[in-house]
């Protein structure tokens, strides 16, 4: 689907570099969207990606911005390098090494601690994160010198497993749930191991409905912007939502919707959809057996 250059909604999907923020990459996204001529028009992104990581960032344009929390949920596929022997604050490459151990695990050691970090499983976040500890950024507190106590939480592993082998590393693909720190996840695989270990190498490979098949460099983006072409690299809003089945609704009914307002006496098959007249979104609607009610609506 097309949108009018002057309307852009929809998704880039970034192959983010490594040296930049998701918050860096969400401005080059403004600068390409005004260097393209585009209006000024809201951008967010659909889930934090460290700048020593590399990958598959989602950003959402217009109205696909209030699709950003379901991406923020979604699970995500990661390619990621455990270098073993040391141990750092960071959990990453960044930081400063606080343990070291000269033991150096075998694939096949690796590969039989596996499966006890498949599933569900409590996880302790870094110290080095986002995440808030009475208001404060816990990596704010970190750098400051503070002792953090992070409190363990519950995530999915739903696959993991050996992707390439070496001498003192050993480079894993995953598959998981939303709040997972692949740092963490490194650390503790390491320690299940008898040995100490941090991430050198961190690569997201998808999230949610977006592969790297679709991602596209920041160099691209700039070109396709200066050449007036930035539509060409915009897939549509519902491209989010490809699990989501499609709900045909009259102009009328459509009207409503955007209103906000319920359907009754409506039948579909009760859950998520999305209400679309002639090929466009409307809403994001929840039916039950009778009625429609809208839970996100778009102004396309």
């Amino acid at each position: 689907m097309r949108y009018p250059a002057a309307m852009l909604h929809g998704w880039i999907i970034l192959d983010k570099p490594i040296g930049i923020g998701s918050t860096q990459a969400v401005a080059a996204v403004k600068r390409a969207l005004r260097e393209a001529g585009e209006l000024k028009t809201k951008v967010g992104h659909g889930g934090t990606l460290d700048p020593l990581a590399s990958g598959v960032l989602p950003i959402a344009i217009g109205e696909a911005t209030k699709l950003a929390g379901r991406m923020l949920d979604a699970t995500k596929a990661y390619e990621f390098t455990i270098g073993f022997g040391a141990q750092t604050d960071t959990l990453d490459a960044e930081g400063k090494v606080v343990a070291t151990s000269d033991i150096r695990p075998t694939t096949d050691q690796v590969q039989s601690v596996l499966t006890s970090f498949t599933g569900a499983i409590e996880q302790v976040p870094p110290a080095y994160s986002a995440l808030k500890i009475d208001g404060k950024a816990a990596y704010s507190r970190a750098r400051a010198g503070e002792t953090v106590e992070m409190k363990s939480r519950l995530v999915t592993i739903y696959s993991l497993g050996v992707s390439a082998e070496g001498s003192a590393q050993v480079t894993l693909s995953a598959e998981v749930s939303k709040g997972t720190y692949i740092r963490s996840l490194a650390r503790d695989i390491a320690l299940a191991l008898g040995t100490v270990g941090h991430v050198t190498m961190l690569r997201r490979t998808r999230a949610g409905p977006f592969g790297l098949e679709k991602a596209i460099s920041l160099d691209f983006l700039n070109e396709a912007a200066k050449a007036r072409r930035l539509t060409e690299t915009v897939l549509p809003l519902e491209a989010a939502l490809d699990d989501i089945p499609a709900l045909p609704v009259t102009p009328g009914q459509a009207q409503l919707l955007r209103h906000g307002q319920r359907l009754a006496g409506f039948p579909a098959t009760p859950g998520l959809q999305l209400a679309c007249q002639d090929g466009c979104p409307v809403a994001l609607v929840e039916a039950t057996a009778d009625s429609l009610a809208v839970v996100r609506g778009f102004n396309l």
